[in-house]
């Protein structure tokens, strides 16, 4: 097992991501951040505070659930579905921003693009990741990356949010397939 993003790591790659999204988006008046749980959204949750922190004005952000939508629900247990909170602008006519921790196979993506049509038609709709893995299952790239991490598909990325594992790292581990 290797780090490979520490906390201030993670950190500056959050800061990163929320100044290339004000930049693309001309600022913060158009854009609505859902996140896709868990961890997602609690990545969507830091995006989205530091572009206000940046902005000083708050930033239309929610969580998108995408469990209907996987290609994979019947080779999976079955969960629990995670609330889908939509912010109180919408996503008509907005620059929706999805967002994920980890992008491997693009399946996961495809599935919340498929969860958004059914809530309504974005202006455009960007993909912020902490994590870029490569593997790609599928023709989907993330605009925003906080770190690219060439893997072999035998290794396994985690994801550790202090809400969750009380510390703030991103892990590389030899296993399995995911």
């Amino acid at each position: 097992m290797s780090l490979a993003l520490s906390a201030p790591d993670m950190s500056r790659a959050i800061t990163r991501i929320a100044h290339e999204i004000l930049e693309k988006n001309s600022g913060s008046e158009t854009v609505t951040i859902l996140g896709i749980p868990t961890r997602g959204a609690h990545l969507a949750q830091r995006i989205s505070a530091a572009i206000s922190e940046i902005e000083g004005n708050p930033v239309q952000t929610g969580t998108l659930d995408i469990t209907l939508h996987r290609d994979d629900l019947r080779l999976r247990p079955p969960r629990a579905l995670m609330p889908t909170v939509i912010p109180p602008l919408g996503v008509e006519g907005r620059n929706v921003i999805l967002v994920d921790d980890v992008l491997y196979s693009g399946r996961t993506i495809r599935a919340a693009l498929d969860a958004l049509g059914e809530i309504g038609r974005p202006k455009t709709v960007q993909l912020a990741v902490l994590i870029d893995r490569g593997h790609r299952e599928l023709p989907i790239r993330a605009d925003y990356v906080g770190k690219n991490l060439p893997t072999s598909a035998q290794q396994v990325i985690k994801v550790h949010f202090v809400e969750f594992d009380a510390i703030d790292e991103v892990l590389l581990e030899e296993g399995s397939d995911q």
